[in-house]
């Protein structure tokens, strides 16, 4: 048995910034929306013990999560960041967790289910707090000084990367813009705190950002995020015909934010459906694009072609990659992408959860929407989530995906 510590999650804002961008757009638009969520831990078979040993301590972190309200110091900050509209943060002012929407089971094989049941506006805000709680206690237990160490070991090397990265720039290069998207799947939220600190001051002109907002807020840098694949997979069971439901969402998002957050997400149904939907409108509108699955080359050239098809200087635009990143990978593509197209990097496990141990690989998903199932066609196997097969077939005819061989 996992014994609990004291809270994990201490403040509302220690959240990504893409959950408060899409709970704005909810509140406002879809209010009425109602979602289901389910963990899926995808490396069972790696983890040191069965996640099941956390139960308790998980069922008592959630109970104290639900009793946090956001303090006056962080409504400020909200008011303060232009495309937060001030009715949003009165809601915010307001805002409390409730934890009868979240329940937490096991089963004979050792195996954790958490399932999130409720109002969008409320369900969508636990899956970062949630999935940070779960990465926290089970490392929690494997936790010693030598891998605390290590952790530091790999943390220096990062800082002489970033170095070396920095005099290899050229005065009049593209800029090699680094993030931290590490909140949901961190080692700890001190860890956290600790890696995204140190990299910030070895070079703070690269690694300039982080999704975490109450880190933003703390060390005074700039918080990265727009939307993530909950916002875009909802409109396939709102209003909207399905195989209108990609320009539904991209068209709400611009109605809401209006040129601010201009980085649209691509892989929903994938790559080539995405930009089949992604005309002269809405290439205009949007500042740039996020790759979050499939060969990161491949999808950028894609994408790049399809400005030039369309005649936008590709240029003007931006491509933000964040699918399992580190610095290396990151570096190379910004080598391959930087004459042709702006680029930035969002990076996560690598990044706040590299220690020599196994990280695990979980996701708190979006399963259903108004009572109907919705699914992610993603350009990687093996992140599909959903339990209905006749959906899933019927995803892939509406928006001509092939089945993955």
């Amino acid at each position: 048995m996992i014994v609990a510590h004291a809270p994990i999650i201490t403040s509302l804002l220690d959240n990504d910034l893409y959950k408060f961008t899409m709970l704005q757009a909810m509140l406002h638009q879809f209010p009425q929306t109602h979602g289901v969520y389910r963990f899926r831990c995808r490396n069972n078979k790696d983890a040191a013990y069965p996640l099941a040993d956390i139960k308790e301590a998980l069922e008592k972190q959630l109970d104290s999560l639900c009793k946090l309200r956001f303090l006056q110091d962080e409504l400020d900050y909200l008011r303060n960041l232009r495309f937060m509209r001030s009715d949003f943060v009165d809601y915010l002012e307001l805002f409390q967790l409730k934890r009868r929407f979240v329940t937490v089971s096991t089963d004979g094989k050792g195996r954790l289910f958490i399932d999130i049941e409720g109002p969008m506006i409320q369900a969508m805000f636990f899956e970062v707090f949630v999935l940070a709680i779960v990465n926290e206690l089970y490392f929690n237990a494997l936790t010693d000084p030598s891998v605390m160490e290590e952790g530091q070991k790999r943390l220096d090397e990062k800082v002489a990367l970033l170095h070396s990265y920095a005099q290899q720039q050229k005065t009049d290069a593209p800029p090699f813009i680094v993030a931290d998207f590490g909140t949901r799947r961190r080692f700890s939220k001190q860890w956290q705190a600790h890696v995204v600190e140190t990299l910030h001051k070895a070079e703070p002109d690269i690694f300039s950002g982080t999704s975490n907002v109450l880190l933003a807020k703390t060390l005074e840098m700039t918080p990265i995020g727009t939307m993530a694949h909950e916002f875009m997979q909802a409109f396939q069971a709102l209003d909207v015909r399905l195989r209108d439901s990609q320009k539904a969402a991209l068209e709400a998002w611009v109605h809401e934010y209006r040129g601010d957050l201009g980085i649209a997400l691509t892989d929903v149904v994938g790559m080539d459906a995405f930009l089949r939907d992604f005309d002269l409108y809405f290439a205009k509108l949007f500042d740039g694009l996020r790759h979050d699955s499939g060969d990161p080359y491949i999808w950028g050239d894609k994408a790049i072609a399809h400005y030039q098809k369309l005649k936008i200087d590709s240029k003007t635009k931006v491509l933000t990659f964040s699918d399992g990143l580190n610095l290396n990978k990151a570096w190379e593509l910004h080598q391959y992408f930087k004459d042709r197209i702006k680029t930035s990097f969002g990076i996560g496990t690598n990044l706040t959860n590299d220690m020599g141990l196994t990280q695990m690989n979980i996701v708190l998903k979006l399963v259903e929407c108004n009572g109907q199932p919705v699914a992610k066609l993603s350009d990687s196997p093996g992140k599909t989530m959903i339990n209905n097969d006749t959906y899933l077939a019927y995803l892939r005819q509406v928006f001509e995906v092939d089945e993955p061989k």
